[in-house]
C-alpha cells in the first residue's frame, strides 16, 4: 500500500476561545497579512505568509463576529458583541475609532477605496461610515429583512451584497439608492460569502451547499452538495480551478471547482471549521475553528507535467499570468511579482 502524504499545516495559537472569521489582506509592499476574529473578543494580525503573530487588538468587551483589513494593510476593523465596530491602525495596534450599534455587530468590510466601512448585524440595518469624517452620522441603507450575518463590496464600490443569519438568500443593494436590486436565493442561509479577487464570481455557503454566481449578471454558475453541513468556502483566487471548505465534520476539503470532485481532505482541527479564506496569491489556504487554533495549509505541489510551461532556464515560456494560473504555487520572483501587478493594475 503506498502511504498517502498528510498535508502538515502551521498551526497559529494564541486565541482562548473559537476562531469565527479571517480575513486575508492583499498582497503589499510589506507582504500580505491575515487577521482573525475571535470570541475571545481578541483581534489578532499575523503574517500571512508564515502565520507569525504581529500583534492583538485589545478593547473590545465582548466576542468579535468579524473583522477586516483595508486595501493596503494599514486599519483594520472588527464587529463585536459588545454593541461596537472598532478601527484599529494596523501598524501601532492603537484604538482609532468606536462605532457604537444598539446591537451585536456580526459583519464589517472596508470598501475598496479604503473611505468606508460598512456594518451590519443584530439590528438589521447596514451602516456606512466615512473614514475621512469618522464623526459624521452614518449613513443607513434601507432596513435589511433579517439579522445581518455577511457584508461585502463588489463592482468598485457601487453595489453591496448581504446575507442573513434567519434567512436564506444574498441580497445585492444598489450604494447610490440604498435599495435592494437583486436576491440571490439559496434554500439555507448564507453564513459565507466571498467576492472573489478578479470580482467574477461570488462563493457562497449555505446549509450543505457551495454555490458560485457571476458577480455581474448574478446567474447562479455552479452549485454542489457537500458532505456535511458547511459554514464557510472560499475559491482559489489565481486559477479559480479549486475551492475549500470547512464545516461542522472538523475537517478542511478541497475541491476542483470544474468537477466538484474532492482533491483533498485536510484533518487536524479538533472541532467545527468556521472560516476558511485562500491566501491573496492562492498558495495556501487557512481555516479557524472552534478549537481556538487557526491552521495554514499549503496547496499541493504542481503535478510534473505542470511544469512543461517553464523552459530550461525555469523562465515562463508564455505569459506570467498564464503559468501562474497553470502552475500553482509556482513562486514568482519578487521584481516580477510587482511587475505583474502593475500591468494588471
Amino acid at each position: 500500500m503506498e502511504k498517502k502524504k498528510v498535508a502538515v499545516p502551521l498551526v497559529c495559537h494564541g486565541h482562548s476561545r473559537p476562531v469565527v472569521d479571517l480575513f486575508y489582506s492583499p498582497v503589499t509592499p510589506d507582504g500580505y497579512f491575515l487577521i482573525s476574529a475571535s470570541k475571545d473578543g481578541n483581534p489578532m494580525l499575523r503574517n500571512g505568509e508564515t502565520g507569525d503573530w504581529i500583534g492583538t487588538f485589545q478593547g473590545h468587551k465582548g466576542a468579535v463576529w468579524s473583522c477586516c483589513l483595508d486595501t493596503n494593510a494599514l486599519r483594520a476593523a472588527s464587529g463585536s458583541a459588545d454593541f461596537s465596530a472598532k478601527v484599529w491602525d494596523a501598524l501601532t495596534g492603537d484604538e482609532l475609532h468606536s462605532f457604537e450599534h444598539k446591537h451585536i455587530v456580526r459583519a464589517c468590510a472596508f470598501s475598496e477605496d479604503t473611505h468606508l466601512l460598512l456594518t451590519g448585524g443584530i439590528e438589521k440595518i447596514l451602516r456606512v461610515y466615512d473614514m475621512n469624517r469618522p464623526d459624521a452620522a452614518p449613513r443607513e441603507l434601507d432596513k435589511a429583512p433579517g439579522n445581518v450575518r455577511t457584508v461585502a463590496w463588489l463592482h468598485s464600490d457601487q453595489t453591496i451584497l448581504s446575507s442573513c443569519s434567519d434567512m436564506g438568500g444574498v441580497r445585492l443593494w444598489d450604494v447610490r439608492t440604498g435599495k435592494i436590486v437583486q436576491t440571490l436565493e439559496t434554500k439555507a442561509p448564507v453564513t459565507s460569502a466571498e467576492v472573489s479577487q478578479d470580482s467574477r464570481f461570488i462563493t457562497t455557503a449555505d446549509g450543505s451547499s457551495v454555490k458560485f454566481w457571476d458577480a455581474n449578471h448574478f446567474g447562479l454558475v455552479k452549485s454542489y452538495d457537500m458532505p456535511c453541513t458547511v459554514e464557510s468556502a472560499s475559491l482559489e483566487p489565481k486559477s479559480g480551478s479549486k475551492f475549500i471548505v470547512g464545516g461542522e465534520d472538523m475537517w478542511v476539503h478541497v475541491f476542483d471547482f470544474f468537477t466538484g470532485e474532492e482533491i483533498t481532505c485536510n484533518k487536524g482541527h479538533h472541532g467545527p471549521v468556521h472560516c476558511v479564506r485562500f491566501a491573496p496569491g492562492g498558495e495556501s489556504y487557512a481555516s479557524g475553528s472552534e478549537d481556538g487554533t487557526i491552521r495554514i495549509w499549503q496547496l499541493s505541489p504542481p503535478n510534473a507535467d505542470d511544469n512543461e510551461a517553464v523552459n530550461s532556464n525555469g523562465k515562463p515560456t508564455v505569459g506570467v499570468n498564464e503559468v501562474a494560473r497553470k502552475i500553482e504555487g509556482f513562486h514568482i520572483p519578487k521584481e516580477e511579482e510587482q511587475q505583474q501587478q502593475q500591468a494588471e493594475g
